[in-house]
């Protein structure tokens, strides 16, 4: 179960990477005036609409790569941001973690999510005095808000991202 959780995890976060815009080959002839074209090569190519699998999705969370990335996009953010500190071995980060994305997803950009794993940024889990997993840690303006460790449900997750965006 675990196993499947972390491939369907790492698949989703690949193909987020990796996603092609699709473009469709049409002749000229057969297209109206008003159509967008894309010339690639020597072969025109018209702009479809993209299908439903392919809709553009804000990102809702994204990994810290380094110390400096995270000074960058979570203390220096305009917008509020979810730290949430999770381990890969840690089973209750594995529930969590799809939990806070669909909270934050609800408040459709108003509140970033950063995702910070301990095993890989332990400098970081130190300063913020991270001693358990998972630990979540709200962050306004550079200056920590509130925080919690382990599992919350649903309506006490919405709760806390309604409270970090003053609502």
């Amino acid at each position: 179960m675990a196993q499947r959780l972390l491939l369907r995890r790492a698949w989703t976060l690949s193909t987020r990477e990796l996603r092609p815009l699709p473009l469709y080959s049409v002749t000229t002839s057969f297209l109206p005036s008003s159509s967008p074209l894309l010339l690639t090569g020597s072969s025109p190519r018209a702009v479809g609409p993209l299908p439903p699998h392919h809709a553009p999705r804000r990102w809702v969370s994204f990994n810290v790569q380094d110390h400096d990335d995270f000074t960058e996009r979570v203390i220096n953010s305009q917008l509020p941001v979810l730290v949430d500190f999770h381990a890969q071995w840690c089973g209750p980060c594995k529930i969590l973690g799809p939990r806070l994305e669909k909270a934050v997803g609800k408040q459709k950009g108003r509140v970033a999510m950063a995702k910070v794993d301990i095993d890989d940024h332990t400098d970081l889990a130190i300063e913020y005095g991270v001693s358990a997993v998972p630990t979540v840690i709200a962050i306004r303006g550079g200056d920590v808000i509130d925080q919690f460790v382990g599992i919350k449900d649903d309506d006490q997750l919405d709760s806390f991202v309604s409270k970090l965006i003053g609502q």
